[in-house]
């Protein structure tokens, strides 16, 4: 079609009116024309003749494809050519047609509406002209009419009263009577004789209206008000659920502070840690300086400050630095988000291309989860497979097979992991035994090729008699199979393959609980993954995607190549024999066949015997793959949430080297829009606050551990309080007094519809009710405590009588329309509707409820046990800090007995003091050690009378000196050197 269009849209033809839509109907007409002249006309000429521009014609000869502009000798027209007369004909009768039908179509509303103007008409007058019929007859249908049903009932009249006295006699009456009364005798004899059934078959079916009652409730999208008031109570709060209640407040309220308390404890832990480290490097430093003390002497003071800040800058501890330490938690908290949070990984890993992602997850995905080494990097590590399979199925599934055909990223990770050292092992326990076992069998001799037992008979005969054999050596499937002995061998092959096929299936189905269970999590991933994007697809469909996962991907290697995978152990210098690894390649074939419901077919029909053993088989794995899925969720297995973190005694580290943090850290910058296209997101303060990459020469080491710390940036869960919302803007609180009180009126007073129940009155006994029920409630909440009391305004809403409480709702309702949550059009059932939603989440509520006291508990006493623990340390730092200060205060000589004192002018001299007045130049400064270690009371005093006094901290200066801070006031007026000051106290106090 697409030639024939080309060669009549050439300009060369010079047709016009040829119109590319119409080119299959173009190919069909010309084709019908060529054939039918063809078997009409047929001359069986070699020329044909066309007619040109100018008057002139053109011989063309058909076989030789010569022409002329002479008229060849004997020249005879070839009929069966179209001619270019004939084409244009046909291309302008086919273009007409679907010029036609396009108006046609393009007017068809207009078409539509003509005939049914036209069939309108006709029905009106045929219409008319049967109402004008009957109207001029209808004179004569009413005098028949009016004769046939006096008839009828003359006659029903006869057959009554000739029945009535037929039958004057009472007897029959009597009779009926006592027939009667028979029967309801038996009747009741019957009900006493089976009471217990009745009642069963009574409870039976009122269970049976209570369920269907309750699905109603369920799945109905309007339930109606009778169903609803049968389960309204169940919003009733017990003392049960009061106590649970109770019971989880002071829970959460003990978490909340335990959790506060033990990050206060942490914080005690860090400064401790840093004091430890800066009283360490202030030794070092101590001993740095008194090494040199006689050379630095005799150089400028302001060297000696310059020397102290360049120890400073050093690596090692001496580095210890505020600026270094924050960048450090940076990164910490940087990775701590990329371990916790699995979707930016996962929408990183997409960004890359395949080569690339793969060495990025190798190299930095498992060290940053350390291989899953234990229960809460496995954890994660399986949220972030289940994130990005989901993100993949996602973005790049188009066609549900494509999940077979290609080779996506994930899932070749998931099995890369689960096939290394951890799947390793369970890989070993399924199948060394069985592969063992054919390893073992020295006769087995598995071939299936009819071509190769052929040639193996045919060696074996030449061998047995030393005569070269009379077959011919090169020989088809076919031919092959002709010979009796090749059949022979064939099936016995094909029967040994069937029986150790059963061993290898039957040790492989019975083993759905030595699989990993990441390999069976990712499994059932992929199966709902796939089934919410392809609904349509069918559960066999979707079971042989899981069985390309778990047998062909995850098993089938390690069959074919047990040595390559360590499911087997060989000695030094030893292989597999050429027939050992054809067994087990057939076999694993035969098993490739049977996991896909494959059959054998084409090249390979002579197997088609074992078509039937296949499907059987396939069965098998079908239940294997369905089982399979079935595991729990990751935080049912796991037993992991938000609290996790934070009871575990040691926090949680990763091993990572320098050039992986800087790799991590470059994609996630040129990257960072498209994993986190939110503005507000975390990951993006963080970046912020890291800045640019860092060479390697600025990142000092070859490894760093990284201590992963709580983030700044909240989770799910908050602990400064819930959020409150502004009822009186939204019109929740009108919602829920409403509600409140339709609740309380529906129980009281039947209806079918809201709108019914608030219009009618209700009666005394319907008040009275009411009243009782509201006294019952006031009792219980005069019992509940203070902190789940309700609000005076319930309270007060409860002393309302049903009418009074109608009258509130009315408002209610009216306030609810005009801010258009209620609609009076539909009867308020919106407002129903919320109230069935209420009672249906009020179940779940409580199963949550129970659930959350359970694990709140659990993490209680994980708080308690970390508090202790911290409190220990904080105890221990704090003595060791104390020794470490008494040691140090030990070395001086007689450091509590030296009192040092300087005048201001002196101090200046030395570095110490920074800017000093004429008038303070003879102020003497003495500093005095207390009992206290490490504190120094420093007097200011002029001409023998104390000015001032100031308690000196030694920690504080140490500390001042980690924060970068180089200058600090002394009796708000002196400034003093902070590292001179503390090189003072050191080599007076605690020198060597």
């Amino acid at each position: 079609v697409s030639q024939t269009l080309s060669a009549l849209r050439s300009p060369d033809v010079g047709l016009y009116g040829v119109t590319p839509e119409c080119a299959e109907t173009y190919q069909r007409e010309l084709a019908e024309i060529k054939r039918h002249e063809g078997m009409e006309r047929d001359n069986a000429s070699e020329w044909v003749k066309h007619w040109v521009r100018g008057g002139y014609h053109y011989y063309h000869n058909l076989r030789s494809r010569d022409g002329a502009w002479d008229e060849p000798s004997g020249f005879v027209h070839n009929s069966t050519q179209l001619s270019r007369e004939e084409i244009q004909s046909t291309i302008s009768g086919v273009t007409a047609a679907y010029n036609r039908e396009q108006l046609w179509l393009a007017n068809e509303s207009l078409i539509t509406k003509l005939q049914a103007c036209c069939r309108g008409y006709l029905v009106r007058q045929e219409f008319n002209a049967r109402l004008s019929f009957l109207k001029k007859q209808v004179p004569a249908i009413t005098c028949i009419q009016s004769q046939w049903r006096g008839y009828k009932q003359r006659k029903a009249y006869q057959d009554r009263l000739g029945y009535l006295q037929a039958h004057k006699d009472q007897i029959q009456s009597m009779t009926r009577m006592y027939q009667a009364r028979k029967r309801y005798r038996n009747r009741l004899q019957y009900f006493k004789d089976h009471i217990n059934d009745v009642i069963k078959i009574q409870a039976f079916i009122r269970a049976n209206k209570a369920r269907d009652d309750y699905k109603t409730l369920i799945s109905a999208e309007n339930p109606p008000m009778v169903v609803l008031r049968k389960f309204v109570h169940l919003l009733d709060q017990s003392d049960q659920d009061f106590q649970e209640e109770l019971d989880l407040m002071k829970l959460r309220e003990e978490v909340v502070t335990l959790i506060r308390s033990n990050q206060q404890l942490e914080n005690d832990l860090n400064l401790m840690d840093i004091k430890i480290g800066l009283l360490v490097k202030n030794k070092i430093t101590l001993q740095d300086v008194v090494s040199h003390s006689k050379k630095l002497t005799k150089k400028n003071k302001e060297q000696l400050s310059d020397m102290m800040m360049l120890n400073k800058q050093k690596g090692g501890l001496k580095a210890l630095s505020k600026e270094k330490r924050e960048k450090l938690e940076a990164y910490q908290h940087l990775f701590y988000l990329l371990q916790t949070n699995p979707t930016y990984l996962a929408k990183l890993i997409f960004q890359m291309p395949q080569n690339k992602s793969t060495k990025f997850m190798d190299s930095v995905i498992f060290t940053l989860y350390n291989y899953a080494s234990n229960q809460r990097e496995e954890y994660l590590l399986l949220r972030l497979f289940q994130t990005a399979l989901k993100e993949e199925i996602k973005s790049k599934v188009d066609q549900i097979h494509e999940i077979v055909t290609g080779n996506p990223t994930v899932i070749k990770m998931v099995v890369s992991f689960n096939r290394g050292a951890r799947g390793q092992n369970a890989l070993r326990q399924i199948l060394a035994p069985v592969v063992k076992e054919i390893m073992d069998d020295k006769s087995l001799n598995i071939k299936t090729d009819p071509v190769d037992i052929y040639k193996s008979w045919v060696n074996q005969m030449e061998s047995q008699t030393g005569e070269a054999s009379k077959l011919p050596y090169d020989v088809t499937p076919e031919q092959a199979l002709s010979h009796e002995e090749v059949r022979t061998r064939l099936d016995t092959s094909i029967r040994n393959m069937r029986t150790v096929t059963d061993k290898f299936l039957a040790a492989i189905v019975s083993s759905v609980d030595k699989i990993p269970y990441g390999m069976r999590f990712i499994a059932k991933v992929l199966k709902d993954s796939l089934h919410e994007k392809f609904p349509d697809a069918g559960e066999d469909e979707l079971l042989k995607i899981v069985g390309n996962l778990l047998y062909y991907r995850y098993m089938n290697p390690a069959i074919v190549a047990p040595d390559a995978f360590d499911i087997i152990d060989l000695s030094a210098g030893g292989q597999l024999t050429t027939d050992q690894r054809r067994n087990l390649g057939s076999i694993a074939k035969m098993l490739q066949h049977a996991a896909s419901n494959k059959m054998f077919m084409g090249d390979n029909a002579h197997l088609s015997i074992i078509n039937e053993y296949l499907s059987q088989s396939h069965q098998k794995f079908r239940r294997f793959f369905q089982a399979a899925c079935e595991v729990p969720e990751l935080q049912d297995k796991f037993n992991i949430d938000e609290y996790s973190d934070l009871v575990t005694l040691t926090k949680p580290v990763i091993y990572i080297s320098i050039g992986e943090i800087i790799n991590t850290h470059t994609l996630l910058l040129d990257h960072q829009d498209a994993i986190a296209p939110e503005h507000n997101d975390p990951i993006h303060e963080l970046l912020d606050d890291l800045g640019e990459v860092p060479t390697i020469e600025s990142l000092i080491g070859e490894l760093l551990s990284f201590y992963a710390r709580d983030m700044s940036c909240r989770g799910p869960w908050c602990l400064d309080g819930e959020l409150a919302l502004d009822y009186s803007t939204h019109g929740a609180c009108s919602l829920l007094i409403t509600k409140r009180l339709i609740v309380d009126v529906i129980r009281f007073q039947p209806g079918e519809t809201l709108t019914e129940i608030i219009e009618t009155s209700a009666t005394s006994e319907q008040e009275a009710e009411h009243q009782r029920a509201m006294q019952r409630r006031a009792i219980r909440d005069a019992k509940t405590p203070d902190k789940m009391k309700k609000s005076i305004s319930v309270k007060e809403d409860s002393n309302l009588s049903l009418q009074e409480k109608k009258e509130k709702i009315k408002t209610g309702l009216k306030k609810l329309t005009e801010l258009g949550i209620a609609d009076p059009m539909n009867k308020y059932q919106e407002l129903i509707n919320d109230i069935a939603k209420d009672i249906r989440n009020q179940r779940r509520y409580r199963q949550r409820r129970k659930a959350e006291l359970v694990k709140l508990q659990q993490t209680y006493s994980a708080l308690n046990s970390k508090a202790t623990f911290y409190e220990e340390q904080v105890d221990y730092y704090k003595s060791y800090i104390k020794t470490c200060l008494d040691n140090l205060a030990s070395k001086g000589k007689n450091s509590k007995k030296i009192s040092l004192k300087y005048t201001a002018a002196r101090l200046h001299e030395k570095g110490v003091l920074l800017e000093i007045e004429d008038l303070f130049k003879n102020v003497i400064f003495e500093i005095n050690p207390t009992e206290e270690v490490g504190d120094f009371e420093v007097k200011a005093k002029f001409m023998g009378v104390q000015m001032e006094t100031f308690m000196l901290h030694y920690q504080d200066l140490l500390q001042l000196q980690y924060e970068g801070v180089a200058v600090m006031k002394l009796f708000n007026r002196a400034k003093v050197n902070v590292n001179l000051l503390i090189f003072l106290l050191n080599k007076k106090f605690y020198g060597k």
